[in-house]
Parts: structure tokens; C-alpha cells; sequence
């Protein structure tokens, strides 16, 4: 032991141990402090991220934001882009036509995202450990033990259990011995942040042609524009060799057919297409979110808010688990349902790095004939769904409700919009706000004597009036999820009072 940091003044014992301090794990780490849980963060880098990286902010993961009440900290930096691409096709998904208060998406660089996160989580209380390496991951009965470097002195400390947030090359996951399928990487893509002399005319652009492919859009307020492209002529290079000024300049004016004039780069890098799955999210005391459960290409600006969408359907799970609150068979519902999403990310960017990446004759009359099969408005707003996070649902039941609760197909599982309510004493507030500190709402739609504190620690909300939303009004009460999702309804009251929630 002595071989060790074990500090008398250092805490080495965690409900819950992140790996990984990026947006994903961070948020994990936010929901179990939200429950008074004692949860630390390794991560490896001694300083915030200044790359921009991820630039994309869509609708659910603002959403995810308002449901803990701190989205106008991300809306007042962003900017605000009603409309995006699929795969680069000149038909615009529109996203205005969503039920949301967020029909759009948010342009906003990761570093900036990552340390909006990181402020939040110290507020909760967080122990956020930088300059720590986790080297090794040890899954026992009832514990696990995470040890490694820092400052090249060895570490150790333990936790119920710990969460891989660690990226693409997951220690944990590689402990945990989970494999990681699909495809290996392909092609390569540049990205890069720059200044652009002579700007297109629209500020989010799509070109794809038989010199190759580029999307160009603002990387948020200011002078720098985000550049994807993969050029027709070198569809491989090795990752590792660094982008040039010049030849970015080079492939972009290629493609356009006109020399954007980039200077200034704060960012040159190469992504390939490199597509992989975790074959399991859980595995005992361990768990899976984000990159070190899925990888892709970067197209449709959606790894990093499905991952943060994980990181939301896991934590309030994690946190019941930890509290005692819920048995411990609630975490397998996190592996059944965020597994089915990673899998249609992964099938959605494959699809769009088809159209993006492909330059034959026969993709370009495929791509012609989509652009106008997205100008049918019901097709749109799928794509928009599904790129936005808004078509996600949950329709398996999370646990076996008493006879009073019912799981309504069709109703059951799925996301509820933020709604304006006036409650039985004549405040008025949202819907939003009730769910900010991660607990149960049980909204009582109708008439109701049953007025105590729900013994289960479920926020109990009797309303004067209806909601206006067609899927829950007509229903007596609805048991409504930490995350916004709708569980259980009931038709007619009776006796319970939803104490089964979580069992």
C-alpha cells in the first residue's frame, strides 16, 4: 500500500468513479452529485480541451440542458442554425418545424461546451481529478478498483462503480474486456477552423461533386468557419500526418470551384471513417457512454450529443441504483435502451458518409434523387427527428408498475415536450422546472384528495388545469421520468401512489 497515494486528507472512496472528463463523462458525473452521491472524474489531460472539436449542440441535448435548468448558459454563447444537412445533400433538414422549445441547432465549439459542463459540475460538487492516467480497472464483487499515474506516482482508489467515458481507446472498456465491432477506418476527412477571405454566400454550404466533398458553416459568433472535406484525389492518409494550410486551401478550392482564402487556423486535423460498437454498455460494476461505447464518422454533428444523451439515461439510473432507491437490474434498462440508438448512429452516419464520401455518377444521381425526396414535408421532419435526438422512445416498461399504473403502448416510453402548467394553487411553472433536481414527477391531471409527499421521494404535482398536450391529457395522472420521458399512466385513481417506481 505504501506504494500508493493514500493521503489521510485525500478521498480514495467513491460511490461512483468517471473515467474521463470530457462533455459525456462529466455529465455522468453531474447527475450522481445531483443525488448527493460522492463521484470523482480521472481524466488524463492537465488542462481543459481548446480545440473546438465537437461544434454541434441539437435540440434533445438542449433539452437534456433545460431538464437541470442550466440551457440559457450554452443558448447565450451559440448560435442559433434552424436548418442542417444529411450527407451534405443540398436540401436542408428543418428543424422549425419541431415541437420543441429548441427548433434548432446550436453552433457552439466543444472547448467552450466542455467547460460550461466542468463549471456545473464543481458547483454540485464534483471531484474533478486532472493529470490523472487510469492504467488499470479491477471489477471485484462488490467493488471496483481503478488505479494509475499522476505526476508519475502511482494512484489507487475505489468505487461501487465506475463509468467509461474514456474515448475510442476506452481503458475501461478494454478491462472490462467488451469488444469493440465494426469497421476499420477507411478513408479520412480534414477538419479545421479558419478564417475564410472570401466567404461563401450562404453561410452553411454543401458541395459535393467529382472532386470530392465539403461542408462549410460558421463555427459560431465571430470570424472562424468550420471546414469538413474529403478530397476525390486522396481518399487516404494516414491520420497521424498533420494538415497543411495549403493543402486545406488547395482541396476546399478544388471542390468549390473558388478559392475561399482560408487563413488563420486555430484548428488542421484528419478523422477517418473508422465505425465501431461496444457489444455490451454493462458489464457488472462496470459501465459504457460515449466514444467508449460507439465511434463513427463525424457526420450529422451527432457523436458527441448521443453521448450525452447516454450519459443522461445512465445517471439518474446509476444515481436510484447507488441511493438504494432502485434495484440494481434498472442498469441492465441502460444497455437495452441506449445500445438500440448507438446502433441507428451508426447505420445514420454510415448512410451519410456514403453520400459524402461516394463521387461515381451512380451516387450523384442517388444524392439528386434524395434532395428531392426530402422536400416532402414528412420525410423532413423524420430525418429532422432523427438527427435531432427528438425520435428517440423507450417503449419497453422500466419496471412492473401495481395494478393502478399502466405502461400505455404508443404513450409509455416516449419524450414529453417542456409545457407551461398551472398547478393546483395557481402558480404557474413548467414542466422542465419540476424535473431540475433529477427526481420522479408525478403530474395529477385530475381532481385528486391524495395530496401528501410521495413516500418514494417522487415530486408529486397536482395540477388546476389540463396540459394541452394531447398524449398525456387523457389520463387521470402520469408518472414522468428524471430524464423527461414518460413511464407510466393511470387511467382512474387508485390507492398507490407510485411508490413502485424504480423497483
Amino acid at each position: 500500500m505504501n506504494d500508493f497515494i493514500m493521503l489521510s486528507d485525500m478521498i480514495t472512496e467513491f460511490d461512483a468513479v468517471v473515467v474521463g472528463g470530457g462533455p459525456v463523462g462529466l455529465w455522468v458525473a453531474c447527475e450522481l452529485a445531483l443525488a448527493q452521491l460522492k463521484v470523482a472524474v480521472l481524466e488524463r489531460r492537465t488542462e481543459r480541451v481548446t480545440q473546438s472539436r465537437a461544434l454541434t449542440i441539437h435540440g434533445r441535448t438542449l433539452e437534456v440542458f433545460a431538464l437541470r435548468g442550466i440551457v440559457d448558459r450554452f443558448l447565450s454563447l451559440g448560435r442559433r442554425v434552424p436548418n442542417f444537412h444529411f450527407g451534405a445533400l443540398g436540401t436542408r433538414i428543418d428543424f422549425s418545424t419541431l415541437d420543441t422549445r429548441y427548433p434548432f441547432a446550436l453552433f457552439l465549439p466543444q472547448a467552450t461546451t466542455e467547460g460550461l459542463l466542468e463549471d456545473y459540475a464543481l458547483e454540485l460538487g464534483v471531484d474533478i481529478r486532472r493529470g490523472h492516467l487510469v492504467g488499470t480497472v479491477e471489477s471485484h464483487v462488490d467493488r471496483v478498483v481503478i488505479g494509475g499515474e499522476t505526476d508519475a506516482t502511482p494512484f489507487r482508489v475505489f468505487a461501487r462503480y465506475v463509468v467509461g467515458a474514456d474515448g475510442a481507446r476506452s481503458i475501461v472498456r478494454r478491462a472490462a474486456q467488451i469488444d469493440f465491432v465494426g469497421y476499420p477506418a477507411r478513408q479520412t476527412m480534414m477538419l479545421a477552423d479558419v478564417v475564410l477571405d472570401a466567404p461563401p454566400e450562404h453561410p452553411v454550404a454543401t458541395i459535393v461533386n467529382e472532386a470530392g466533398g465539403l461542408v462549410l458553416a460558421p463555427r459560431g459568433y465571430g470570424d472562424h468557419y468550420r471546414i469538413g472535406l474529403v478530397d476525390a484525389s486522396m481518399p487516404h492518409v494516414d491520420p497521424g500526418e498533420p494538415v497543411s494550410l495549403a493543402e486545406l486551401a488547395s482541396s476546399a478550392a478544388r471542390i468549390a470551384g473558388t478559392d475561399f482564402r482560408p487563413r488563420d487556423p486555430i484548428w488542421l486535423s484528419r478523422f477517418t471513417d473508422e465505425t465501431r460498437i461496444a457489444e455490451q454498455y454493462r458489464k457488472g460494476r462496470i459501465l459504457l457512454a460515449g466514444d467508449a461505447a460507439h465511434i463513427h464518422a463525424p457526420m450529422g454533428g451527432q457523436g458527441m450529443n448521443v453521448g450525452i444523451q447516454d450519459a443522461m439515461n445512465l445517471g439518474w439510473k446509476l444515481a436510484s441504483v447507488l441511493r438504494g432507491t432502485a434495484p440494481e437490474k434498472l442498469l441492465d434498462t441502460y444497455e437495452r435502451e441506449r445500445l438500440p440508438v448507438g446502433k441507428a448512429l451508426r447505420d445514420d452516419t454510415l448512410a451519410q458518409l456514403a453520400l459524402f464520401s461516394r463521387f461515381d455518377p451512380p451516387m450523384l444521381a442517388l444524392r439528386r434523387l434524395l434532395e428531392n425526396v426530402l422536400l416532402v414535408p414528412e420525410v423532413n421532419r423524420q430525418f429532422a427527428e432523427q438527427l435531432s435526438g427528438f425520435g428517440v422512445a423507450y417503449p419497453e416498461p422500466l419496471f412492473q408498475a401495481d395494478n393502478s399504473w399502466e405502461h400505455q403502448k404508443g404513450v409509455s416510453g416516449q419524450r414529453l415536450r417542456d409545457m407551461d402548467l398551472t398547478l393546483e394553487n395557481g402558480s404557474r411553472t413548467t414542466l422542465y422546472r419540476l424535473l431540475e433536481d433529477g427526481r420522479w414527477v408525478r403530474l395529477q391531471l385530475a381532481p385528486n384528495p391524495e395530496s401528501v409527499p410521495d413516500a418514494s421521494g417522487i415530486n408529486f404535482v397536482s395540477l388546476a388545469t389540463g396540459t394541452n398536450d394531447p398524449l398525456i391529457d387523457n389520463f387521470a395522472s402520469v408518472l414522468v421520468r428524471p430524464d423527461g420521458y414518460l413511464a407510466h399512466v393511470r387511467r382512474v385513481d387508485g390507492a398507490s401512489n407510485g411508490e413502485n417506481a424504480g423497483r
